[in-house]
């Protein structure tokens, strides 16, 4: 076994790594940008070096500053979560050429996998079945649509080196393919590197399974069973499980035998995960069920396998990179029950999902499950990485226990003043088609109205009524909003909840869930947070008008675009602009038919929130 552990990653995923490797007795070594130098992780490490800037090209993207706090702290491997280099073949390459062993898979297995277009070809050849589409070296826009028309709308442009939900853009009409294929080349360049794509056939119920493979350096390869990680938006998952519900025995057995096949034909070793999509409309079948792509590293999800298997896959990848046979034989894993896994997001559902940065200044996550987090209370989410908080991971002997345990404890999240996804995840997990496991990965898209909604509950209402009585300037007859001189008093009570007056009833029974920060008082009420107070005796309901053209940026972020010149007339919902934040790119579009009276900005500039990027004014008829 290795002696020293350098994690070329950051987050929930280095304190993942790191909680493993010390377990091992293994010397760790955390990385770290400016932004992380407070983050946990970072403490945890046994030792921890500084590599550059916040931004990830200049610091965990930067090859040679890795390899040479690798150098300085003589680290005898490294491993590199995911993201990032993980599916790098040349930092695989450097690594191994520095003499460092490489906690990852083979650098041609990396390579083999990590272009869709080329990855399908070799599974079609190996017998594994692969989903219809273009696949060519003809890049040019009109061979692409024409053959987008081929195969027949809605598509998927899915970029050739994507991964992570990254350089993915469904089309539903010709006439919209153009604007696509530029978003997705423009994304798919910044993210990989390279703007090729290719073409799928747009399955209309989809399934999103994946299955955990494991090979060593003996020929040994096993499966760990399946995920199914349907539950996604902008095809990135939220919510994954396994076993995957409506798979028989007869199919699971089959995509197992798919994905070691997919494996062995590029000589695999390490962890690995298999990607198919399933067209569910006639249930889960075997001539139904294709293959996707591979993720040659360790998954996000990863915990739901270790959950329902008993075993511990960074302990397997550190036996495997140290040239050790695979800990267990095929015969020998068993699954247990059900499990669950809840991406806790910083970002506003009702807004689109777009992402929230800030400080944590009041975090408390569940103690009755398992919870993977790179953030405490009191750290930063910066606009540098991806959004997530935390992961939240629940097991129970079959899906209906282990949801219920899932719901329980999304709804108890506390987070503040970041926005987050609690609340949607504590909805989703009580969602009635979402219990039955009537899923695909259009699930959000068609249950998004009632499960985003950010109304609070009459219960909530109510508690902000019943924790904040009277009147903030101290006169005692302010309680008394109801008084009657004949008949029963009515004793509700006006209460400010987030940016909306409501009339709460006061009832001394209900818990009321509070903290004070500074002068806000929040209440937390089924994952979702809401900032209460009394409203001044002159307040009325803000007006929630339509806009008066001044178009600001929903988040901090980068403008990669602009559509638009003074003076230009534009019609309402055309795109003005594009703003990258968090690694996804936000359009903002006219909300009316006016001239665009004064740009602001121009590309390559950042922008805060709420910064006025465009004026437009209607036009005069």
């Amino acid at each position: 076994m290795m002696e020293s552990l350098l994690i070329g990653n950051r987050g929930e995923i280095a304190r993942r790594i790191i909680h493993t490797a010390k377990a091992l007795g293994i010397r760790t070594i955390a990385v770290y940008s400016e932004a992380d130098a407070g983050l946990p992780f970072v403490r945890e490490a046994d030792e921890a070096i500084a590599i550059g800037p916040s931004p990830a090209r200049e610091s965990y993207l930067c090859q040679t500053r890795i390899l040479e706090a690798a150098r300085k702290t003589g680290a005898a491997a490294i491993h590199p979560g995911y993201g990032f280099f993980s599916e790098n073949a040349g930092f695989a390459e450097a690594v191994e050429k520095a003499g460092i062993l490489w906690v990852g898979a083979p650098p041609t297995a990396i390579r083999a996998m990590g272009l869709k277009d080329a990855a399908k070809e070799l599974m079609q050849a190996s017998g594994v079945p692969v989903t219809p589409g273009y696949m060519g070296a003809d890049q040019s826009e009109e061979r692409l649509a024409a053959e987008a028309d081929t195969i027949g709308y809605p598509v998927l442009i899915k970029a050739v080196a994507g991964g992570g939900g990254k350089g993915m853009r469904r089309v539903d009409r010709a006439q919209d393919f153009a604007e696509r294929l530029a978003s997705c080349r423009r994304e798919a360049a910044a993210s990989f590197g390279d703007d090729r794509v290719l073409i799928e056939r747009y399955i209309a119920n989809p399934r999103h399974i994946e299955v955990q493979v494991f090979a060593d350096m003996f020929g040994n390869c096993v499966h760990l069973f399946e995920r199914d990680c349907s539950l996604q938006r902008r095809h990135q998952k939220v919510i994954e499980e396994a076993p995957a519900p409506g798979l028989d025995a007869a199919t699971r057995a089959a995509i197992c035998d798919a994905a070691m096949k997919a494996a062995r034909a590029v000589n695999y070793v390490g962890a690995g995960t298999i990607e198919f999509i399933a067209d569910a409309s006639e249930g889960l079948r075997e001539d139904r069920i294709w293959f996707m792509e591979m993720n040659t590293r360790l998954q996000v999800e990863h915990p739901v396998t270790e959950t329902i298997t008993g075993e511990d896959l960074v302990l397997w990848q550190l036996k495997v990179a140290s040239g050790e046979p695979l800990p267990k034989m095929q015969d020998e894993i068993a699954m247990n029950g059900w499990a669950f896994e809840a991406r806790l997001y910083a970002e506003n559902p009702a807004a689109g999902y777009l992402p929230s940065t800030g400080r944590l200044e009041h975090l408390s996550l569940p103690q009755t499950v398992r919870v993977d987090s790179g953030v405490e209370q009191g750290d930063d989410i910066t606009a540098f990485y991806d959004p997530m908080i935390a992961k939240i991971i629940a097991h129970g002997p079959n899906r209906e226990a282990a949801l219920s345990k899932l719901a329980a404890a999304c709804a108890g999240i506390e987070v503040w003043p970041v926005k987050s996804n609690a609340g949607l995840l504590a909805r989703i997990a009580v969602d009635p088609d979402f219990c039955a496991a009537r899923i695909d990965t259009g699930f959000l898209d068609r249950h998004g109205d009632s499960l985003v909604a950010m109304e609070p509950s009459e219960i909530a209402i109510d508690t902000a009524a019943t924790v904040l009585p009277g009147n903030t300037d101290g006169d005692p007859w302010s309680a008394l909003t109801g008084f009657r001189i004949a008949g029963a008093d009515d004793k509700r009570v006006r209460i400010r909840i987030g940016d909306h007056l409501h009339w709460g009833q006061s009832r001394p029974e209900l818990e009321a869930n509070t903290v004070t920060i500074g002068e806000t008082t929040v209440l937390f009420d089924a994952g979702n947070a809401w900032p209460i107070s009394l409203p001044v005796a002159s307040e009325v309901e803000a007006s929630q008008g339509a806009g008066d053209g001044a178009i600001l940026s929903p988040m901090p972020g980068l403008v990669i675009s602009v559509d638009v010149a003074e003076g230009d007339r534009v019609a309402k919902g055309d795109r003005l602009l594009t703003v990258e934040a968090m690694k996804m790119e936000h359009s903002l579009r006219a909300p009316f038919d006016g001239i665009v009276e004064k740009l602001q900005v121009a590309s390559g500039i950042r922008v805060s929130e709420n910064q006025l990027v465009v004026s437009i004014v209607k036009e005069e008829v």
